[in-house]
């Protein structure tokens, strides 16, 4: 397989199904298309139909959503998702939410690995964006805290779609609760994601 991804900087959709790949084993191949850049549409169109990244090639077959090829990974690798079918039908929900919705986050807290931007002050619908993402990570940890580290105790996709979300809250120094705090260091302690870290420092310190 390959996944062509987007920045690790600044692609926080890019990062979503590249977690899932590497925390299911798989074999695969990253393709790197650096973003805004006069050539980068066309680089991208050599392998996404939408134009758009990321996009995974498993031989004849073309996943071109961060979701969607998730979901696809997860067809592979069914533990991606929550045995539980209770469980599982929620992590499906939380995910899509994550998937469609937090639009005023995404638009004034955007993804920005290696920076520093502490927010003092943030608009009410970002406020309200970051109470229910605590209020899901909360949530999640206070039903599943004995059965591992992460939102439903093991690793599952929906870690993977709001690993983003990790990254946005470093930057701009959101503060968490606890058990929302403890996720994030579960996330953080997780080679791939240090491994994305640091994608990240090479792009940026290289121009």
């Amino acid at each position: 397989m390959k996944l062509v991804i987007g920045d690790h900087n600044y692609s926080s959709w890019s990062l979503r199904p590249w977690l899932v790949l590497k925390q299911s084993g798989l074999p695969f191949e990253k393709v790197s298309i650096r973003l805004r850049e006069s050539t980068t549409k066309a680089e991208i169109l050599k392998h996404s139909p939408s134009g758009k990244v990321p996009c995974l090639i498993d031989s004849q077959t073309v996943v071109w959503d961060s979701l969607a090829i998730c979901e696809y990974i997860a067809e592979k690798v069914p533990a991606l998702w929550p045995a539980d079918s209770k469980s599982r039908a929620e992590a499906r929900s939380i995910s899509a939410e994550m998937h469609s919705g937090f639009v005023a986050l995404r638009h004034m807290l955007p993804m920005d690995v290696t920076a520093s931007k502490p927010h003092t002050t943030r608009t009410a619908d970002v406020e309200a964006d970051i109470a229910r993402i605590v209020d899901i990570w909360e949530s999640c940890r206070s039903r599943f805290v004995d059965a591992g580290p992460f939102l439903f105790g093991r690793f599952t996709i929906a870690d993977a779609m709001f690993a983003p979300v990790v990254w946005r809250f470093i930057t701009y120094e959101v503060d968490l609760p606890a058990a929302s705090r403890k996720w994030v260091d579960a996330m953080l302690s997780l080679p791939a994601m240090q491994e994305w870290r640091a994608g990240a420092q090479a792009e940026t310190a290289g121009g």
